[in-house]
């Protein structure tokens, strides 16, 4: 069923997240370098923060993402980067033999 055709303006519908492939790293607090490179520069050291620049920040930029040490980092569908905490990782990616092709 396409998006077009589903009335949720009304109340709340369920719905099933697709399956899509992700590459993600975890920070350790200490592979900046790989972060940086992984991220190609959306993700950066700030006063000793990690700080991700991400698509909620909008034109202005002014929204502060800072992931903690053992959040992973992810590249998005649309080659945006975001984190996301150890545990909702856990329960929603599982390791996959190979890199996706982009």
């Amino acid at each position: 069923m396409l998006n077009q055709e589903i009335d949720d303006t009304k109340e709340p519908k369920v719905f099933r997240k697709k399956p899509v492939e992700i590459c993600a790293m975890k920070w350790t607090g200490k592979n900046i370098e790989e972060i940086e490179a992984f991220s190609k520069g959306s993700a950066f050291l700030e006063d000793d923060e990690l700080v991700i620049k991400t698509l909620e920040d909008g034109k202005t930029g002014k929204a502060k993402h800072v992931a903690s040490v053992g959040d992973y980092i992810i590249e998005g569908v649309q080659g945006e980067f975001y984190f996301c905490k150890p545990d909702i990782f856990d329960q929603t990616y599982e390791a996959v033999e190979e890199k996706p092709e982009k």
